[in-house]
């Protein structure tokens, strides 16, 4: 998708996925992963900055759930524990009681993200996705048994603590591209970009940190997707 040969492939998939660009900077792209990656125009998106506000740092659909010591979160067609998805059993728990979003991006969604508030990062993980050939029988309603390649982080942001803030891309090629190691960021700053392959966006908040808006919550609760905007209110500081 990086080669001059894949350009061809954009006006198709403008049509058949129906994206309004005009939302879009118009550029003559030389690839179509120029195009998957298109950036905004300038005031296309509304971010809420005061600083007590919880905001989404992508287009896309937002599912959240309560984490407890059981929970098991399908994501991109693979099903993970906290502890599996980071591979990591501290963090596991130190969110347990607190919050997971899940933002599932979609062809039609604007491919960047952005930090939901100020402060500073640490290092990015990056976890490679796997294959295996033999699929338990737990997961036989899926056709085979994987995990996704994945990347994260810790912000420690001002005004909603240690945030774990991830991306999933593609099984064997994530396609995920942020722009920094350790950082000290702004709320609202380009975190980095997906492309093509790379398509979901995971935030885990600590307990008692965050209280979800009304409208979100109940669709939630429904175990429904809330279809959110970049920069759009989700929630405010406890």
């Amino acid at each position: 998708m990086n080669s001059p040969l894949s350009k061809p492939y954009i006006k198709a998939f403008i049509k058949s996925n129906k994206i309004d660009m005009s939302d879009f900077e118009n550029e003559n792209w030389s690839c179509f992963n120029e195009f998957f990656t298109r950036k905004l125009r300038n005031g296309k998106r509304a971010l809420v900055m005061q600083p007590n506000i919880l905001i989404s740092p992508c287009d896309g659909y937002l599912s959240v759930y309560n984490i407890s010591k059981d929970s098991k979160f399908i994501i991109k067609d693979s099903v993970y524990t906290i502890a599996e998805l980071t591979k990591n059993n501290d963090i596991a728990r130190e969110y347990d009681e607190g919050l997971c979003m899940i933002f599932r991006l979609t062809p039609t969604d604007y491919h960047r993200y952005i930090y939901p508030d100020s402060g500073t990062k640490g290092e990015n993980h990056f976890i490679k996705g796997v294959l295996h050939t033999v699929r338990p029988v737990a997961f036989d309603k899926y056709p085979v048994f994987k995990t996704n390649s994945r990347e994260y982080t810790i912000l420690k942001t001002n005004n909603f603590g240690d945030v774990v803030f991830m991306e999933v891309g593609a099984m064997l090629v994530g396609k995920i591209c942020n722009y920094h190691g350790k950082h000290k960021f702004c709320k609202g700053e380009e975190k980095g970009k997906f492309e093509f392959g790379g398509s979901t966006v995971i935030m885990l908040i600590k307990k008692d940190i965050a209280v979800l808006d009304r409208d979100i919550a109940m669709i939630a609760d429904s175990g429904k997707e809330y279809k959110i905007k970049l920069g759009e209110r989700i929630g405010k500081r406890v």
